[in-house]
């Protein structure tokens, strides 16, 4: 190629604007008009129409060059990018792969291979392949970025934060690394320095999806859905088709009283991987609420063990419209989930499915109903525990306590930890036992843990523990029903009280949970509910303090109304939660 030529390629090259682009191309293509073998000129038209976002095209030049040329890392390199960019994930991993092979210390092809492993969800392959590769490039902001979301993963927070301070630290303004670092800040539950970081990288990088959507969903943490809203739905266009968007945007609805269209919205979180399992073993269609009279309707658990409790409520109603309701539950729940009426058969997750019309993922029953705020299903109980199972509990309480106050606890959720996002809600919602202490010191009540697993409380707080022998969620109902009140940290028991009828006072943490709505100190889902916000984030004593106040009442009504009136004023708000 001419001097002159040549320099006009290079500037072409060097362009961003397709304009520019398309005439590099444009020269390259000229010359390969004169010799067809030009492996560089081939391996431009690539890099070009990469850049173009016409990633097809590209990997089919770089296959030209390749065949002239097989031992090049950088063509092997390019080509395993086009091919990733087509969604080609196992062609581009044997390209990288190639590239590695030639050339040992390619950092870019093992941070490529890292990205590949992170997107497929094997965060340990993804950290070897991001160490090894900031290992060949110390300074490599991209490889420290995709290694602190891959130890995020992994829960391993405090490393993860290690790796955005160093990477900031090389370029303080890429817009990504200041939003994954603020996504660090708000599973660590610093919601408000998350919000700054978000901001600064919105300021970097104006429309900038994650960012935007992330924001959204810390305000919505930090109770301001004022805030929320609007950038939740401003994400929404720049990138339509992202499940977590539309499902975050939901949970801001819901937590609105937006029932409706929250549900709506709730119905891309099917399309996550997370919930890839509820499709798995049937080939019938999902059910919408349509009547179709002696229809078999699947109704599959697809959460945690407190979304299958508050949800199971709709079964019946499903049932009363003609369908032949067959459950599939976590194993824990079988037996109480059977006493739901009109239920034709209960199994467990794993179980062979029967044979069935339709099915329906728990959490999308509200919208086949169109449930909103009014007419949410909350007639209690709708679960219910056999006289036998209730008198065996009954004879395992300690004798002669009768004119004592019976309250269970519960300070600790499922830990979780194969979700981080879960994992650290999980920290949040969860109460350190010995803070509980107090309670102690109201006279006339009698304490029972209703706590598995979880840290150990102290032996000050002189529990009676008799969960341990429960089997199952019907045991712990049968327990349950012998108490008079239940407080609990935001988990499963709270729904199984609920669902039974049984007053329970929840400890809520700061950023409480969609389904308790907003400023509400009950619930229209469970009559017997009552909230105690926390005020502050970590906060619990402010809590405690307060239900601490409600419990000295409630066991001095005690001495002078019958229980089961004491259990209908365990309700009544004498202070507010």
């Amino acid at each position: 190629m001419q001097p002159e030529l040549r320099k006009k390629l290079e500037t072409a090259l060097l362009g961003t604007s397709v304009r520019q682009l398309k005439e590099a191309r444009k020269m390259c293509f000229t010359t390969l008009q004169t010799n067809p073998k030009d492996v560089l000129h081939l391996s431009l038209i690539g890099i070009i129409d990469y850049r173009l976002g016409h990633a097809t095209q590209a990997s089919e030049w770089f296959e030209k060059a390749l065949v002239l040329n097989p031992n090049s890392a950088r063509l092997y390199y390019d080509y395993g990018k086009a091919l990733n960019q087509q969604g080609k994930q196992h062609e581009a991993f044997l390209a990288f792969q190639h590239c590695i092979e030639i050339k040992p210390d390619f950092a870019e092809a093992h941070y490529r291979i890292g990205s590949i492993f992170l997107t497929c969800g094997d965060n340990v392959q993804a950290i070897q392949a991001f160490s090894h590769a900031l290992s060949l490039k110390p300074k490599y902001t991209e490889a420290l970025n995709s290694l602190g979301v891959a130890l995020i993963r992994q829960g391993d927070l405090t490393a993860a934060a290690h790796c955005y301070a160093q990477a900031l630290a090389l370029d303080p303004a890429d817009p990504k690394t200041v939003n994954n670092y603020g996504m660090l800040l708000y599973y660590q539950g610093d919601f408000n320095e998350s919000i700054r970081l978000f901001e600064r990288a919105l300021s970097l990088k104006p429309n900038y999806p994650e960012a935007i959507n992330n924001i959204g969903v810390a305000f919505r943490s930090t109770g301001q859905l004022k805030k929320a809203l609007p950038f939740l739905e401003r994400s929404i266009p720049l990138d339509r088709n992202n499940a977590d968007f539309h499902k975050n945007l939901a949970i801001a609805l819901l937590s609105d009283g937006q029932l409706k269209r929250g549900w709506r919205e709730f119905e891309w979180r099917l399309q996550t991987p997370q919930m890839a399992h509820l499709h798995r073993g049937t080939d019938k269609p999902l059910w919408n609420g349509k009547i179709v009279k002696d229809a078999v309707l699947l109704i599959r658990a697809e959460q945690g063990l407190g979304d299958t409790l508050q949800f199971c409520r709709y079964a019946p109603r499903a049932a009363s419209l003609g369908l032949r309701v067959i459950m599939e539950v976590q194993p824990g729940l079988a037996r109480l989930i059977g006493s739901l009426p009109g239920i034709e058969q209960t199994i467990t997750v794993g179980d062979p499915l029967p044979k069935h019309d339709f099915y329906c993922p728990m959490m999308s029953l509200p919208n086949a109903f169109n449930t909103s705020l009014t007419t949410i299903p909350a007639e209690i109980p709708y679960l219910s525990v056999s006289d036998e199972t209730v008198a065996y509990w009954r004879d395992r309480l300690p004798n002669g306590n009768s004119q004592f106050l019976k309250v269970g606890l519960v300070w600790s959720g499922n830990p979780r930890l194969y979700s981080t996002a879960l994992a650290a809600a999980n920290q949040r919602r969860s109460i350190a036992p010995d803070l509980l202490l107090p309670l102690k010191e109201v006279a006339g009540v009698q304490f029972y843990s209703l706590q598995k697993d979880g840290p150990f409380p102290p032996q000050e707080l002189d529990l009676i523990t008799l969960i341990d022998e429960c089997q199952d969620f019907a045991d712990t109902a049968g327990l349950a029903a012998n108490l008079d009140l239940i407080i609990s940290v935001d988990t499963s028991v709270v729904h199984m009280a609920g669902a039974l009828g049984i007053p329970v006072w929840v400890l809520n943490r700061v950023d409480s949970c969609w389904r308790w709505l907003q400023h509400r100190d009950d619930s229209p889902w469970y009559p017997t509910l009552r909230l105690f916000h926390q005020t502050t984030p970590g906060n619990w004593e402010d809590v405690v303090l307060r239900i601490k106040q409600a419990l000295e009442l409630m066991a001095i009504n005690n001495q002078t109304t019958s229980p089961q009136l004491t259990k209908l004023n365990a309700t009544d708000p004498p202070y507010s939660g």
